[in-house]
């Protein structure tokens, strides 16, 4: 099956220029896609445009990934209802080497591979372009009226728009006539709403190189309920795991709702089409054991962040929301055990007052676990306070050193779910 024609199976295609497939089945050929450097970390947002450089590479064809230094500059009006603010060049440089050192984890950038990967930086070549010479070099290639018919241009008229923003894709027109005479790249891939500034590149190719390009555009990820994909209740999901611990990125995943889980499969896994739409009957049969969140969830936690956060995500999972062991309490190291608590109440206690024992009633009651001594004897007697996954019995309990997990901590727990996080220095 040719790239092309998987992709489309898994729903990814929304437009394509003619000829596009039969390049690709014809020779290896040199693709891009422009990353936008707002920040120093790529999110979950970003996984389509790199998952779709990598099925390239794998198909064969060589990947190029454009790190817009110098659009970052300026501020893609595409799909935004205002102008955003811009950045300035040591901010971009810096978000710029965060996006290469993330896409090293996914694209392979070894030179003596035919199809290596490249990242380019659009900054290199528009430092030293004179304004006069852009006018005269590129300008008038493209017509005004050709620019005004864009979708991303119709759309901003009512609210307004600057001529900064106005010149984006003349901008990224030039990038793919760049590339595409200084590195032979004849093929540029984005997400929908990137359909007119592409074409404006193919265009350019055209009228000033004399040569042929081809494009696609992939369907917009957006879920069930028409809201941007890639964010939670916090913000951004990132593949910056100092953003974004792997227990939250895992999360992410397991919590997708049904509606939204067959189709982000298809478009995000790369199992087989056959073997997914196996899983997917599965869980239709029995959405409630959530196997298609869980599988998904897994591979692309190992994706981004590997095997063993994988295996410390679904051990913190089953901490908080299953029947965990103390055993799988005491396999997280201090971080991991850490990210699985974001968000848990904590309080603090003194690690001396341990080497003879902390009245557990009391410390409930100090630390607000509880409201009195005597509601957290209630709660014991009743069997609904467990310290490290361990139900307490005895109203005379003492938390010791012994009870310490990684040296300072110990995980609280009242009723089935909720718990509380003591850190004792």
């Amino acid at each position: 099956m040719s790239l092309i024609a998987e992709l489309q199976e898994r729903g990814l295609i929304q437009d394509i220029m003619p000829g596009t497939e039969e390049q690709l089945m014809k020779e290896m050929t040199s693709a891009y896609i422009g990353f936008d450097p707002t920040a120093d970390s790529l999110h979950v947002g970003s996984l389509l445009p790199i998952t779709l450089l990598m099925r390239l590479q794998r198909a064969g064809h060589k990947p190029y990934a454009l790190v817009g230094g110098a659009t970052g500059m300026v501020g893609d009006p595409s799909g935004k209802s205002a102008e955003r603010n811009l950045l300035d060049i040591d901010t971009i440089q810096r978000n710029c080497d965060g996006i290469r050192k993330q896409l090293e984890q996914f694209l392979s950038f070894d030179e003596t591979l035919p199809n290596a990967a490249v990242m380019v930086n659009n900054y290199d070549w528009f430092k030293s372009f004179s304004f006069l010479e852009f006018i005269r070099d590129v300008g008038k290639y493209i017509t005004v009226n050709y620019m005004m018919a864009k979708d991303s241009v119709q759309k901003r008229l009512e609210t307004g728009m600057s001529f900064t923003e106005f010149t984006y894709q003349l901008i990224q027109g030039y990038d793919f006539f760049h590339l595409y005479h200084h590195h032979g790249v004849k093929l540029q891939m984005g997400g929908a709403d990137q359909w007119g500034n592409i074409t404006t590149g193919t265009e350019m190719i055209r009228k000033k190189g004399g040569g042929d390009a081809f494009a696609f555009t992939c369907k917009l990820v957006t879920k069930s309920d028409g809201t941007k994909f890639g964010k939670s209740e916090g913000g951004n999901v990132w593949l910056d795991r100092e953003k974004t611990s792997p227990y939250q990125f895992y999360q992410f995943w397991l919590n997708l709702p049904d509606a939204d889980a067959a189709r982000m499969a298809l478009i995000f896994s790369f199992r087989p089409v056959a073997e997914l739409k196996e899983t997917i009957a599965a869980h239709e049969a029995n959405p409630g054991a959530r196997a298609l969140q869980k599988a998904l969830a897994e591979e692309m936690t190992i994706l981004v962040h590997g095997e063993e956060d994988v295996i410390a995500a679904k051990r913190a999972t089953e901490l908080l929301f299953g029947q965990a062991s103390i055993e799988t309490l005491q396999a997280l190291n201090e971080r991991q055990l850490l990210e699985a608590m974001e968000g848990v109440k904590q309080v603090t206690g003194t690690m001396a007052d341990l080497e003879n024992g902390v009245e557990l009633l009391g410390f409930l009651a100090e630390k607000a676990v509880l409201p009195s001594k005597g509601e957290a004897r209630k709660m014991v007697q009743a069997g609904g306070i467990g310290i490290n996954k361990t139900k307490v019995t005895d109203i005379a309990f003492k938390i010791t050193t012994a009870n310490l997990l990684n040296g300072r901590y110990v995980l609280i727990q009242k009723g089935k779910k909720e718990y509380t996080l003591a850190i004792f220095e």
